[in-house]
């Protein structure tokens, strides 16, 4: 896929804060870009050339807008869509982003984790599946106590939650349900890691080069959601190494091209695999401060078959989420300008419609003279701003 000429007509299924940047990523080439969601006014859909309100879960949908788009790439950004459609768009000679394959792979927690695990010997944590709360019951009696329990298709941490104990499964069931996307009520049950820390290695896939790595990113959840991350992770060479040879072996039997975020736990003595998503990640919005490129423009650029220059980390760098609190569909920021005077920050809205409590509103970025530095300008300008 050389020599592309510019612009190409892009369709982003999923127009949330992630798929907001890449659009300006694409746009600054001159691109095209549809951005589909189910919600008007959502991110992408305020700076894309054109927009789609749909269910892409429904395959009728999709293909009524294809139709009418023509476009040259599709470029999924969140789980719930009907993967099989994306076939069908791929044979028709429309590229999918990495693949059709791939996406059908990584929409669901299930596929990704047994090609992992069982076709490529990767290590992973204890995994089981649950379709019933009987079920569920008997998966974590064999996985043990404690265990981490959610949806197989969910985006952001929604649905999950850690069980303690057996009395906590039932409403962990419950939960997880709540949380899933897409039309499936299959639950995944995890052996529970005992970390050092939890990073995402941004894995950058070319069509024709090899393939490239972000230095490894730090991140913490709460809620099963991500808080803050910063870069570098502080991990050693080798494990920086490990991780990089578990990133290609799962990238290359996914195939295609496009950045990757590859989620790994740090022990002691191992790195674990733990999720894959095969687009920009919410940890991976550091990079916005702290590289040359970032990971929106790295993604386009892997689709596109640009030239990809050596990766540079400007400083250490950190960023933290700015979240809701309640339910409102008006929605107002208060001392953005007071959070600014943290030196070395930036703030980025992100013009979702509505809020509801632990909604990512915005994120706060910071540059430190080490992690600790920039995490600390990071907290500090994301608690200064005030949702009204």
């Amino acid at each position: 896929m050389k020599n592309l000429q510019l612009p190409q007509k892009i369709m982003l299924l999923g127009s949330g804060e992630l798929g907001k940047e890449f659009v300006i990523a694409a746009q600054r080439l001159g691109n095209f870009v549809v951005a589909v969601d189910r919600y008007a006014g959502a991110p992408a859909m305020q700076v894309a050339d054109a927009s789609e309100v749909i269910s892409m879960l429904d395959g009728e949908q999709l293909e009524e807008i294809v139709k009418k788009y023509q476009p040259d790439f599709i470029v999924p950004e969140i789980e719930a869509i009907r993967t099989e459609k994306l076939s069908e768009f791929e044979q028709r000679g429309i590229t999918v982003i990495p693949t059709a394959a791939a996406t059908n792979y990584t929409m669901n927690r299930d596929r990704i984790r047994e090609l992992a695990a069982q076709k490529l010997g990767v290590r992973t944590a204890k995994y089981a599946y649950a379709t019933s709360l009987e079920e569920l019951t008997q998966a974590t009696a064999t996985i043990g106590f404690p265990n981490v329990i959610k949806p197989v298709m969910s985006s952001s941490g929604k649905g999950q939650s850690v069980v303690k104990s057996p009395e906590e499964v039932a409403a962990a069931w419950e939960y997880a349900i709540a949380g899933a996307r897409g039309d499936t009520q299959k639950i995944i049950v995890e052996e529970f890691i005992d970390f050092e820390i939890e990073i995402t290695l941004m894995t950058v896939k070319q069509w024709d080069g090899p393939t490239i790595f972000c230095p490894p990113i730090g991140h913490r959840q709460e809620r099963g959601d991500y808080q803050e991350s910063w870069q570098p992770a502080g991990i050693s060479p080798t494990q920086t190494q490990q991780a990089e040879a578990i990133a290609t072996k799962v990238t290359d039997a996914l195939g295609g091209a496009g950045i990757f975020g590859v989620e790994f736990f740090i022990t002691p003595d191992e790195v674990i695999f733990s999720e894959l998503s095969p687009r920009p990640h919410d940890t991976g919005m550091v990079t916005l401060i702290s590289q040359n490129l970032n990971e929106f423009e790295l993604h386009l650029r892997a689709i596109l078959s640009l030239p990809i220059p050596k990766i540079e980390l400007f400083s250490a760098a950190a960023s933290a989420v700015i979240l809701a609190e309640g339910h409102s569909k008006q929605i107002s920021f208060a001392n953005v300008a007071e959070a600014l005077k943290v030196p070395d920050t930036d703030i980025k809205l992100f013009g979702k419609p509505n809020s509801r409590p632990y909604r990512r509103m915005g994120v706060a970025l910071a540059k430190g003279n080490n992690t600790q530095e920039a995490r600390s300008k990071a907290t500090i300008a994301a608690k200064t701003v005030k949702i009204l």
